[in-house]
């Protein structure tokens, strides 16, 4: 099987543990950086050239993409789908995955446990946002930021208050969300593939931080999770449409909440944690899966 991986970065661990779990299997492939790609949108005969050549022969294509190029990496993986390239994910539901609102609009109408969330474009509306999202304190997020990046916390209404107003004055959109306190700067990262966790870690944040994004100083260990937590996490990754993702919950007293659905999640917190081969089993799952035209949109948005 020939496999293309849509990345701008070949040396990260994930990326390079996948290539390597690909050539143990027998398998080819080729870590293509995503914006020197380029597309010929030719009635009938769409194609994908990269450094001058066209991308030819492929049966599937893993997508990478960082979230900073997402609208130029989507728009070139919706043409190997024309094309009839296998995507493990689809443009569509990575698509629904980074828009954070969309996304949490979908999880709620699936009925999938979610924090308290609110969203207004008025600022005059401030004092209802809060009171709707419970009051102080409350995570307050920028529908464009990511691994913890704009996301914070106000321990009061006030201090709540001035961040929206500040953000907004900026010209950006914030999500209000209630603060789940008894999590305790922890979270679950739920790997998702095919449709069944294969494996979970509990990542807990730096002291001082509520984030516990691992980049950010924040440790992982393995973890038995319930199976309420299994079911919403594939649930969570069903409603997004996607095929292999991590799905970010934490631990309420009303059950386990979905913060993220992330589409290309890291491997190495969760293989290093867990000891498990994540990139084998995502290489496994492409080569019992990859068919020509195996796609529910085919590039359609």
């Amino acid at each position: 099987m020939k496999i293309a991986m849509l990345s701008r970065s070949p040396n990260l661990y994930s990326h390079k543990r996948i290539k390597e779990a690909a050539e143990d299997r027998g398998h080819e492939l080729d870590i293509v950086n995503t914006t020197r790609c380029y597309i010929n949108m030719a009635a009938r005969r769409p194609s994908v050239y990269y450094n001058g050549e066209k991308l030819l022969g492929y049966d599937a294509v893993i997508p990478r993409i960082g979230a900073s190029v997402t609208f130029y990496g989507l728009a070139v993986l919706r043409q190997f789908e024309m094309m009839g390239v296998y995507p493990v994910n689809e443009s569509v539901a990575i698509e629904r995955s980074r828009d954070k609102l969309r996304s949490m609009q979908l999880l709620a109408r699936d009925g999938i446990g979610l924090p308290v969330t609110t969203f207004a474009h008025d600022p005059k509306q401030t004092d209802e946002v809060l009171r709707l999202a419970g009051g102080a304190p409350l995570v307050i997020k920028l529908l464009e930021g990511t691994q913890g990046i704009g996301v914070v916390l106000a321990d009061t209404d006030r201090s709540a208050k001035s961040v929206i107003e500040a953000f907004r004055g900026t010209g950006v959109y914030v999500l209000v969300q209630e603060f789940i306190k008894e999590a305790g700067g922890a979270d679950i990262r739920a790997f998702v593939i095919g449709g069944r966790v294969v494996a979970a870690m509990q990542r807990q944040g730096a002291e001082g931080d509520f984030r516990s994004n691992l980049h950010r100083g924040g440790s992982a260990k393995a973890i038995r999770i319930s199976p309420e937590e299994r079911s919403t996490a594939v649930r969570a990754a069903k409603t997004m449409g996607l095929n292999i993702c991590g799905v970010d919950m934490l631990r309420s007293n009303h059950g386990a909440v979905v913060m993220e659905v992330n589409s290309s999640p890291g491997l190495e917190g969760v293989e290093k944690a867990t000891g498990k081969d994540i990139a084998g089993m995502m290489i496994d799952y492409i080569a019992k899966n990859a068919k020509p035209w195996k796609t529910k949109t085919k590039g359609r948005g």
